[in-house]
């Protein structure tokens, strides 16, 4: 079966300047995926003529389906319908059905349909007229050479309604696209390059539709599975197949799968086994507390958190002795153990996690250079701290920090309950 592929055309100075972020394009990739069409160019192209003609050429030439958003206002600067009348040698001309939507639409906000409003629904000749429920700018809809051009507004909503509700569903009637299957593997605690090596036997071996692509983020390492075939379900099958291959090289790094995230992971494992925890955080600031939370019915394991930031702080609330302090600074092993210790007796929890660190960009010394952290961990049976050297960006560190106390969280209730 034939690749069916698309590109994706963002128009607008806007994006360009930095001014808004393209979260159209990542969505829109993400649906075309699920129906088998394949993205193989995203392009942002600002507000000018030449730029805009050569981006719709050059896609031609290259896609069976081009899809663009931005530029469809009433306004001067708003350049795609009248380009698009250009690029298809078509005049603009009133169409009449959108124009009784655009009416329709201002009439039940009780306001007055403007000359620049009647603008909206003047089209290109040549195009099929696609209903925007949510907007007053209709898409359009081309066909040239058993090509597809699919203008959209760049409004999110407006974009968002016309490709689920008109634009897929139409081109599934003009395509015939394959299966496209992809199924993430979600790892902690492990690097890259670490993992590519103890799976490269796996990796050698998968199926010859199966691709593999490694997607590494902070302190994590997604594996994506992509399956291409005609049998949805035999695809879903040759890659669970798979998985169960590649347990028992990797399975102990393996918290999830799609669209589980860590902290909800985390929180399954926590109300499994009937397990409580706080937390006392100096580097984090509160971060941590935040990802546990973050996740719906987090109220069933986390009692709460010290926020600890101030060595006075660690020492009232927290009852870290002074004498530590004084003797191994704040970012030590033995504050942290007393952190996590003294966070889960105070607030009655199974489980009480710390963090205390450097977060920097200044703060650091020769003996404690920027990056530094200790992570404390407690249960009923034991309590111990870890170090971690990591980077000099500060945001960096408190995201890394927070997945790896985390992660130590969950190899912990894995070991206990083994």
């Amino acid at each position: 079966m034939k690749d069916v592929k698309a590109e994706i055309i963002t128009i607008g100075d806007e994006i360009l300047y930095g001014q808004i972020v393209d979260t159209n394009a990542q969505w829109m990739s993400e649906e075309l995926s699920n129906t088998g069409i394949k993205t193989i160019r995203k392009t942002t192209v600002g507000d000018v003529r030449k730029d805009i003609l050569a981006s719709f050429s050059e896609a031609e030439e290259r896609a069976d389906i081009i899809l663009i958003t931005g530029g469809l206002g009433p306004t001067k600067d708003d350049l795609t319908k009248p380009l698009l009348a250009e690029y298809f040698n078509s005049p603009l001309v009133i169409n009449e059905e959108a124009l009784t939507e655009v009416k329709i639409f201002f009439e039940r906000r009780g306001r007055e349909l403007t000359k620049l409003n009647r603008m909206q629904a003047e089209l290109p000749e040549v195009c099929t007229k696609i209903t925007n429920r949510m907007g007053t700018a209709p898409g359009m809809w081309f066909e040239k050479d058993d090509k597809v051009f699919v203008s959209m507004p760049g409004v999110p909503i407006e974009m968002k309604t016309i490709m689920l509700e008109e634009v897929i569903p139409k081109l599934h009637e003009v395509f015939n696209t394959p299966v496209i299957y992809h199924k993430m593997i979600k790892t902690i605690g492990i690097g890259e390059s670490f993992l590519s090596e103890i799976i490269e036997p796996w990796e050698d071996n998968l199926q010859g539709n199966i691709k593999l692509a490694y997607l590494p983020s902070a302190g994590q390492v997604k594996l994506r599975l992509t399956a291409m075939g005609g049998d949805h379900a035999k695809l879903v099958k040759d890659v669970d197949e798979q998985i169960e291959k590649l347990k028992p090289l990797a399975g102990k790094y393996i918290y999830g799968y799609d669209k589980t995230k860590l902290p909800a992971a985390i929180g399954q494992l926590l109300r499994e086994n009937n397990l409580t925890i706080a937390t006392a955080e100096s580097c984090t600031g509160g971060f941590l507390a935040y990802q546990i939370i973050s996740v719906p019915g987090s109220s069933d394991y986390y009692i709460g958190s010290v926020l600890s930031y101030a060595d006075e702080v660690k020492m009232i609330e927290l009852r870290v002795s002074k004498q530590s302090l004084e003797e191994h600074g704040a970012v030590s092993e033995n504050v942290a153990v007393q952190m996590a210790e003294n966070v889960r007796k105070r607030l009655n929890a199974s489980i009480g996690l710390s963090t205390t660190g450097i977060a920097g960009p200044d703060g650091g010394s020769e003996e404690k250079p920027v990056g530094i952290v200790w992570i404390g961990y407690s249960d009923e049976n034991r309590s111990f701290a870890r170090k971690f050297q990591l980077t000099t960006d500060r945001l960096l560190n408190i995201q890394l920090t927070t997945n790896i106390a985390l992660n130590i969280l969950r190899v912990e209730m894995i070991k206990n309950n083994a």
